[in-house]
């Protein structure tokens, strides 16, 4: 018989709603029940793609003893910490706190009021050496919340009160942004793996924002220590396991240091940020390895996370068949079945598919170390392994789209359409953003424009969006009327970065994670969350802060500019002491440094002058540039880059100017890609003339 979450939205939560566990979904409803009741709350924290979340559900969850004991003695919240970030930061900060650690699946014991009183993460079904088993684990603090109340609720207090002073405690940096990236690159250079790739040892987690940011102080300062430092990372990391050899994307992390074997589930927002920074990595050197990744990566990301209503959903499952990696491993044996003896012998070299197997059960991760010889030979075997594989059990699809990694995937798309000359990215770009202005945004009663966290088959779900999905939704429109001149989503990218400022601001002058009218009870009261350092995806100060600048740059914002520096005092603090934590602090920093470098082109947008000028100013790897394209004299909702500037002889025009001070225009792309060359390593790249 189903539970309470038959009708929930997140796909994760939904796989729970066959358990014998009576869960429910976070809400006042639930502490309602436990007032009631007087019982502690179950908060259970995971996801759908989480092997280990599937196991302890598998193990625990789905165990009838377990469940009749958990039914009666708490009340049980399920969440989907892709849907509710908020709640998982609170209770992840306490779970650190309590136990030096963390991770999913998360398992927290709280009082009626949601304060955490003892935390952990996976709990096996019976012990194991030290650790305690699930069931032992239950009886204890169902034992304690009965006998020992007030050492309980003591607890409980001593924790809420220490996350609460977290904010207050915060450092913020006010050092000028040259030495912060100095001292930022020494640091991560001492961490940077020369044999390998990568920074620190293993678990290896693909660092987009770092290689972003190292990508744009190379364009700014010509620095041949960080290009290095891009490069080899870039070519291990896709030659490895982590990246799929016959389908392309990149899975969420290696479990070694030689990026060989991967932990199999496969996100959205790591493949938009490996896919804009393979394109720009190309666009920066002209690497064909970087290009065929990038082109991989936006194919498979249409391919197997484009949903039918537009958007991108979260993730691919790491399980198929109850065993992760079941997917993606091979055998020779299973080679030699498709391909017969002679192929699949060859394939098994040039894929690193071995007797012995580089994974489980004798199985291998797909490799591909070095460039095949014969390269019609590999695309044959490519397509029939590929066709093979497609014959077997599929991982799950979260079909959940969440606000900002779309708006990350928007923004990659639109400008790998350009620099790939590849127009339908840039048109599936422009479908996810219909989806998420349609049905993620909404005009609240005060008349400001607020966004939902997600929606699931065109539906909106009820939690509220956060910093990120603003600040990176606000980047990927930012980016997407770059690339398309569709003045819209300028538009509708400021309204979102007016709700920034008005309804997330903090005191110390950057932001809150959750607006101040939009945050939940339970998480007010443990401590409205302000993280600044990046996870897998860009802190949203990082994220607002970078969206600010660019309109800054498109409209001649003070405010603007001054409210994303004020943003990046929280995360700048990290930069030095943990440069891997503030990668997308930094790169906004190298933006603040080499801009405001502006663009506009004008120019009637059929006519293949204005799309050639346009492209040269958009393969431009200048990290301060914000481009702007339309008709000549703007309009009422283009940026004001825009205005005022008329075509020269009839012909489409490009000014580049600095701070709205523009050198005289030009109709020629090579005349402006020599402009926006020449300001590279630091130099001006514009004379001002007015």
């Amino acid at each position: 018989m189903p539970n309470r979450l038959v009708n929930a939205t997140s796909p994760y939560l939904l796989q729970h709603a066959e358990n014998p566990v009576d869960w429910q979904e976070w809400g006042d409803a639930a502490f309602a029940e436990a007032v009631a009741r007087d019982v502690p709350v179950l908060v259970s924290v995971g996801y759908a793609a989480c092997h280990w979340c599937h196991v302890m559900a598998h193990e625990s969850f789905e165990d009838a003893g377990v469940a009749a004991f958990l039914n009666e003695h708490f009340v049980c919240v399920k969440v989907d910490r892709e849907e509710r970030p908020d709640v998982d930061a609170v209770y992840m900060a306490a779970t650190q706190a309590m136990t030096g650690s963390g991770g999913w699946p998360m398992t927290v014991f709280t009082t009626p009021a949601g304060e955490p009183f003892f935390c952990g993460t996976y709990f096996p079904p019976r012990r194991v050496q030290q650790m305690a088993s699930f069931s032992e684990v239950l009886a204890a603090v169902s034992a304690a919340w009965s006998a020992r109340r007030e050492e309980v609720l003591s607890t409980a207090e001593a924790i809420v009160e220490a996350l609460a002073e977290r904010p207050a405690a915060r450092h913020l940096s006010d050092a000028p942004y040259g030495e912060v990236v100095e001292a930022a690159l020494t640091g991560i250079a001492t961490t940077f793996d020369p044999a390998r790739g990568g920074f620190g040892g293993a678990p290896k987690f693909p660092p987009s924002m770092v290689l972003e940011w190292l990508l744009r102080h190379h364009a700014r300062t010509g620095d041949p220590r960080a290009l290095d430092m891009v490069d080899r990372t870039l070519d291990p990391m896709a030659r490895g396991g982590m990246y799929d050899q016959l389908a392309g994307g990149f899975a969420r992390y290696a479990v070694d240091p030689t990026w060989t074997v991967p932990h199999f589930e496969k996100m959205l927002y790591d493949n938009a940020l490996l896919l804009r920074v393979y394109a720009h990595a190309w666009r920066a050197t002209g690497a064909p390895l970087a290009r065929r990744v990038a082109q991989e990566t936006a194919t498979w990301m249409l391919e197997e996370l484009a949903t039918p209503e537009g958007g991108f959903a979260s993730s691919l499952d790491a399980d198929s068949e109850g065993r992760e990696g079941a997917f993606y491993a091979w055998t020779p044996e299973q080679l030699r079945d498709v391909l017969g003896r002679d192929d699949g012998a060859w394939a098994a070299g040039v894929l690193g598919v071995t007797e012995e197997g580089t994974f489980e059960h004798g199985t291998s991760v797909l490799q591909r170390r070095g460039d095949p010889a014969d390269e019609v030979r590999f695309a044959d075997v490519r397509d029939r392994l590929r066709a093979a594989r497609e014959l077997r059990p599929r991982p799950a699809r979260d079909e959940k789209v969440v606000t900002g990694w779309n708006g990350l995937a928007v923004a990659a798309l639109a400008e790998s359409s350009v620099l790939l000359d590849r127009p339908e990215l840039a048109d599936a770009a422009v479908r996810a953003a219909e989806l998420l202005v349609t049905t993620h945004v909404r005009r609240s009663s005060d008349g400001s424009t607020r966004v939902v966290r997600a929606s699931r088959d065109g539906v909106p779900g009820d939690a509220a969006g956060v910093l990120e999905d603003y600040g990176n939704l606000a980047e990927g429109l930012l980016a997407l009327s770059a690339v398309t001149g569709d003045q819209r989503w300028f538009e509708v990218a400021g309204r979102l970065l007016d709700t920034v400022l008005h309804h997330f601001a903090a005191a110390d002058g950057g932001f809150h994670d959750t607006a101040q009218d939009e945050t939940d009870p339970v998480v007010t009261r443990l401590g409205r969350p302000q993280d600044p350092a990046d996870g897998p995806t860009p802190s949203g100060q990082s994220a607002a802060a970078s969206a600010l600048l660019t309109y800054a740059a498109l409209t001649g914002s003070a405010g603007h500019r001054e409210a994303a520096e004020r943003a990046l005092r929280g995360p700048l603090a990290l930069a030095v002491p943990y440069p891997r934590a503030a990668g997308a602090a930094l790169a906004v920093v190298e933006a603040a440094l080499d801009g405001p470098r502006q663009v506009a082109v004008v120019g009637p947008v059929d006519d293949p002058r204005r799309a050639a000028l346009h492209r040269a100013a958009m393969l431009s790897t200048a990290p301060g540039l914000a481009v702007a394209v339309g008709e000549p004299g703007g309009g009422d909702d283009s940026p004001a880059l825009l205005d005022d500037r008329p075509l020269v002889g009839g012909a489409p025009a490009a000014y580049v100017c600095r701070g709205f001070v523009c050198d005289l225009p030009t109709t020629r792309p090579d005349d402006l890609a020599q402009r926006l060359f020449r300001g590279a390593g630091g130099a001006d790249s514009v004379t001002a003339t007015g």
